[in-house]
């Protein structure tokens, strides 16, 4: 739990697991975001979900910059639909789903492969229907009526990310 920033649950239900923290300020949410990055490894799938303005791209931003050697713009892959980066780790795919009008044009992107062999972080994951890969997290943020807070819920059914979530949580 990050003292003064957050207040965290981690409770099991049904064959989801799930952890919420309340993030007071956008600095918070980033460096929650540089945390939960530094355990990822190739093969992970991070599903960003949340409405327009939610943070989905900043938390990505920050996750993916933190994993750089060279700092380089992070843009929102809007309309390029999928932007890639190497790093130490292996390739990241950060990929925007919001304009994908089927389950086709997502095939085409080469995103099923790359679930396999990158990281990838994905917003507007609904658009994935049934190629949602079963050992993906999602992480939903949903902006408070404050401004800079977030309440971040993270939810899994793979036991790989039961010892993540708590090392990024404890930070």
């Amino acid at each position: 739990m990050l003292a003064g920033d957050s207040v965290a649950r981690h409770f099991t239900r049904m064959s989801d697991t799930i952890h919420q923290s309340v993030f007071k300020t956008e600095a918070a949410t980033q460096a929650f975001a540089v945390r939960f990055g530094a355990h990822l490894q190739p093969g992970d799938v991070v599903l960003l979900s949340g409405p327009v303005g939610a943070g989905k791209t900043a938390f990505a931003r920050a996750l993916i910059q933190s994993l750089m050697t060279k700092q380089e713009d992070v843009p929102s892959p809007t309309y390029t639909l999928v932007q890639t980066y190497d790093t130490p780790l292996g390739e990241i795919w950060h990929s925007d789903l919001y304009r994908v009008m089927s389950i086709t044009e997502v095939e085409e992107l080469g995103l099923t492969e790359a679930f396999d062999t990158a990281i990838c972080l994905i917003e507007w994951p609904e658009m994935l229907g049934d190629l949602v890969p079963s050992h993906a997290i999602s992480v939903s943020l949903r902006p408070n009526a404050s401004g800079d807070a977030r309440l971040i819920t993270l939810r899994w059914t793979d036991d790989r990310w039961d010892r993540r979530v708590d090392e990024a949580a404890d930070g």
